[in-house]
């Protein structure tokens, strides 16, 4: 029987200290940013509007969710010179910043003595974890819930490296 995964907003709904994200990858292929992606591609513009149609929801989530008194972090590694995806991804980061998410960059070089997951994941205080799984062009696959503490500890402990080493959102360039 395949596991029940709870919504994100669930997830974050039921944090009570801290959300902490980590992203590993260079490029993702995830449908509902299909058309955003290739606007920007195309353009150089890029929804930074946090109340549009297309992020209002996370925003009124990560609002919500700080206000709660809940520490949300995003952290990313990533490859550079950055693929166009990370390019993309970083034009639209203020908006992640102005709904009350800390965001910070590592450069992959950085990270080679860290013991890192496997997967992308989200730490809900520090025990919950949501991971995130990914096909090889990078198109969600179906998540998956663990409350192992060893897996959880590892989490923490990758993320906590990450972000001590990491570049503040308004402080990293783009190379």
């Amino acid at each position: 029987m395949p596991q029940s995964v709870p919504s994100f907003a669930d997830l974050l709904d039921g944090a009570r200290e801290s959300a902490v994200h980590l992203e590993m990858r260079d490029s993702y292929g995830v449908a509902s940013e299909a058309d955003d992606f290739r606007q920007w591609l195309e353009t150089g513009a890029v929804d930074d509007d946090p109340d549009s149609t297309y992020w209002r929801p996370w925003t009124d989530l990560i609002r919500r969710t700080v206000a709660r008194g809940v520490t949300v972090r995003r952290a990313r590694i990533v490859s550079e010179p950055v693929s166009d995806y990370i390019r993309y991804e970083h034009a639209g980061t203020a908006v992640n910043v102005a709904a009350g998410e800390q965001v910070r960059w590592l450069p992959r070089r950085h990270a080679s003595d860290i013991a890192l997951p496997g997967n992308d994941y989200w730490l809900i205080d520090s025990k919950l974890i949501r991971w995130n799984h990914f096909t090889g062009n990078g198109a969600s696959a179906p998540g998956e819930i663990s409350e192992d503490p060893a897996a959880a500890r590892l989490c923490a402990e990758a993320f906590e490296t990450v972000w001590a080493r990491a570049i503040p959102h308004d402080e990293y360039k783009i190379h």
